[in-house]
């Protein structure tokens, strides 16, 4: 439909004397429109077709298909009797914004000192050694100061984000009075926003720390905004270009660069430090305790016949002869088991991915009475042998393979570690390059092939031409004159021990 307003300025443009297919080209109309305008046979006519669907059934119907707009075209012409094209319906639904999400206008917060932190937790799939894991990294923000405290979790529950907030509160010493949190069900039982009701499990935690939870309205992420560009910043600045070994390595990097690296630079808006920030943020914030108890998890674990409790795929040995249940208190770092009729025992928690290990107090004996053929793990040797190069490997790789015939292979893999440190590096990869040339799987041969190497590495040495000319030396020419004792001094001395022997035995 061509209306008034376009018709004027194709008569303007006649006008100025331009040409009709450069009108038509100008204005994107076809020649024979502007032709019709000019000479005045064009007449816009209303549209007579035009398709009036209700609203309020069009959204009916577009619930009820769960935003399938086809299955809406097929009912409104199946039941309703309704004929419309496709497109106008598609139209129509996108005209009327059904369905579609209502953007708000957010209101502003201020950075009031002391007043907020926020809390959230994010996913990534990371390359730690040689693996790639998926982790999860939970973070803390203080609003004003801009500070933050990052930390990896290879699993996150509500007990393991009690551990985070202890960590991190008590490193910094001070807490906000409020921390802003998504609807976590974590800390959040039921509800959204203004409306959520939290754990008390949560709240009596948070009341150790003087801080209150707030959840901010459900889809208003930006609420915490700091927080989520803090995750930001995380991809853009601290994983890139950076490799992790471990995850303690990963944690130990990201500690450094969060609590050191960036809390010590400006930042690139506002140009200032957040730890000169936090320092003028104290007088705000609430103080903590001196001590706070850390948080923990009971557990019931019963004594196998061996005399160890099984915890987190490790085991851990109890002295003395009690069997039965036993308690058990899950810390952050330790485990604390509570024996009967014996004082509680502490064990560390092992790094991240230690499974199947036995674990015992230092300087105590474990159970005499274990059988002896438990097969022995031998990761550990396995992976320093490999860390030789690539000929350790590939014997390593000959050696757990069905060819090889090696029935104790762990055995096998610690008897070589025990023969590598016997030798020096280059000979160790030159012995096991024969072995695995011609397929040798005994520790003997491979002792045997080692010599062999040495002695062919000795034969090869040039000779060393020594002198005997010594006879001709100053220091040899001045011992020649030095007092000789005879014989027969020496036989005294020998006849009066035998003398005093005699007289000790009589």
């Amino acid at each position: 439909m061509i209306n008034e307003e376009k018709r004027k300025v194709v008569e303007t443009l006649s006008g100025e004397g331009k040409k009709k297919k450069e009108i038509a080209r100008l204005l994107n109309i076809s020649p024979k429109t502007v032709r019709r305008i000019l000479t005045g046979d064009f007449k816009s006519k209303p549209r007579s077709d035009k398709k009036i669907v209700d609203i309020e059934l069009l959204r009916n119907l577009y619930a009820r298909c769960d935003g399938y707009v086809q299955r809406v075209y097929e009912i409104l012409m199946e039941e309703h009797g309704t004929k419309i094209g496709y497109s106008t319906l598609s139209r129509m639904i996108r005209h009327e914004g059904i369905g579609q999400k209502i953007n708000k206008r957010c209101y502003h917060v201020g950075d009031i000192p002391g007043a907020e932190m926020q809390h959230d937790t994010t996913l990534y799939r990371l390359k730690i050694g040689e693996e790639i894991i998926r982790v999860i990294c939970s973070g803390l923000y203080f609003r004003y100061s801009k500070m933050r405290y990052i930390k990896f979790y290879p699993h996150f529950n509500r007990f393991k984000m009690k551990c985070f907030f202890y960590e991190a509160l008590t490193y910094w010493g001070y807490a906000a009075k409020t921390c802003m949190i998504d609807n976590t069900n974590l800390a959040v039982l039921h509800g959204t926003g203004k409306s959520a009701i939290f754990s008390p499990e949560m709240i009596a935690f948070a009341k150790d720390y003087g801080f209150n939870w707030v959840a901010h309205e459900k889809g208003h992420a930006n609420r915490k905004a700091g927080k989520e560009r803090n995750f930001w910043t995380i991809e853009t600045n601290f994983l890139p270009g950076r490799t992790f070994t471990s995850m303690e390595d990963l944690n130990r990097q990201g500690f450094d660069w969060a609590t050191v690296r960036y809390a010590g630079r400006p930042l690139s808006r506002i140009r200032l430090i957040p730890i000169t920030l936090f320092e003028e943020e104290k007088p705000d914030l609430i103080k903590l305790p001196a001590y706070i108890e850390p948080p923990y998890r009971p557990h019931q674990r019963d004594i196998d016949q061996y005399g160890y409790v099984a915890f987190n795929a490790n085991y851990y040995w109890i002295p003395g002869k009690s069997t039965g249940e036993v308690s058990l208190i899950e810390y952050p770092d330790s485990i604390k088991i509570f024996p009967p009729d014996q004082p509680p025992i502490q064990y560390p928690l092992p790094a991240w991915g230690v499974k199947n290990q036995k674990f015992t107090p230092e300087g105590v004996n474990t159970n005499p009475y274990e059988p002896k053929h438990i097969t022995k793990p031998c990761h550990e040797e396995e992976k320093r042998l490999r860390s030789l190069g690539k000929s350790s490997c590939a014997y390593l790789d000959f050696i757990k393979s069905n060819q090889s015939g090696v029935k104790q292979k762990p055995k096998f893999i610690r008897q070589l570690y025990g023969l590598m440190k016997k030798m020096v590096p280059s000979l160790f990869i030159a012995t096991i390059e024969r072995a695995l040339k011609y397929r040798v799987t005994n520790v003997e041969a491979l002792m045997n092939i080692s010599h062999q190497l040495m002695k062919k590495e000795l034969h090869d040495f040039p000779e060393i031409a020594v002198r005997n000319d010594y006879e001709e030396r100053e220091t040899y020419q001045q011992g020649r004159f030095s007092q000789e004792r005879e014989l027969k001094f020496f036989g005294d001395i020998l006849k009066g021990k035998e003398n005093t022997q005699n007289n000790k035995e009589e």
